[in-house]
């Protein structure tokens, strides 16, 4: 289900447990991921079975914002375990044909293909987070982004603050999006793994809200590391590069 943004209440239900023993093991966890340059958003990848993408830079790349810890555990753990589950679940069926887009399509809003559903949309989701992000991003859009943004929230300051208000109104876990509606630019929110390519919107940048994208860092303090986000890392280039003529 996707709502625009407004501002609403903070709560937040943190899995402690789980967190704290990831932190138990942070002191263990020496996987590198290999630098790799930003690819083509997650809709175009050849059909599966599917793949881990790796991330679109260096694993410390995004410090201090974005820990190399953190990177570690929502890369290599939570987004390969999406891929896992997903390449189960498909094994001998005709939808392992299917790339990701279409996938999506094909089983959203069907009970019977809900769990393919939501481990398709979060390996997606997750694809597109990151090619949304860099290290020294944030910044001024590109032109034709800017403009684009001035028409539809009248400043960048305006819809970093719109999504702010998405992220922080999400209750528990989901996304906050940047989408492209025909000629205008919206921001929605989104609960679990949906997407908005199922509601007919373009997507142009995910700001990933469950726990395990921040909690680390910033533990409950959801606000600072959106903002970080938000400030610091996002890749306008690429959310410029989304957008349909």
């Amino acid at each position: 289900m996707f709502e625009h943004s407004r501002s609403e209440p903070q709560v937040m239900h943190p899995r402690r447990a789980v967190l704290q023993a990831a932190c138990a093991a942070v002191g263990a966890l020496s996987t590198p991921w290999l630098r790799a340059q930003t690819v083509s958003p997650p809709s175009s990848a050849a059909p599966g079975p599917h793949v881990l993408p790796p991330l679109p830079f260096a694993d410390n790349a995004l410090d201090p914002v974005m820990s190399a810890t953190t990177l570690g555990y929502h890369h290599g753990k939570h987004h390969k375990a999406y891929v896992d589950n997903l390449n189960k679940l498909l094994a001998g069926t005709e939808q392992a044909a299917l790339p990701l887009d279409k996938l999506i399509l094909a089983t959203s809003g069907r009970p019977d293909q809900q769990a393919v559903f939501n481990n398709a949309a979060q390996v997606w989701n997750h694809t597109f987070f990151w090619q949304g992000l860099k290290a020294q991003g944030g910044g001024e859009p590109p032109a034709a982004l800017m403009n684009k943004v001035k028409d539809s929230f009248g400043s960048v300051a305006q819809l970093k603050k719109d999504l702010l208000a998405a992220s922080l109104g999400q209750f528990g876990s989901g996304w906050a999006w940047l989408v492209q509606d025909g000629d205008r630019l919206k921001v929605v929110k989104s609960t679990g793994g949906d997407n908005p390519m199922t509601a007919g919107l373009k997507p142009l940048l995910a700001i990933d809200v469950w726990e395990h994208a921040y909690y680390l860092d910033y533990q409950n303090r959801r606000a600072d590391y959106v903002n970080a986000v938000l400030d610091k890392l996002v890749n306008w280039e690429f959310v410029a590069g989304q957008l349909k003529a």
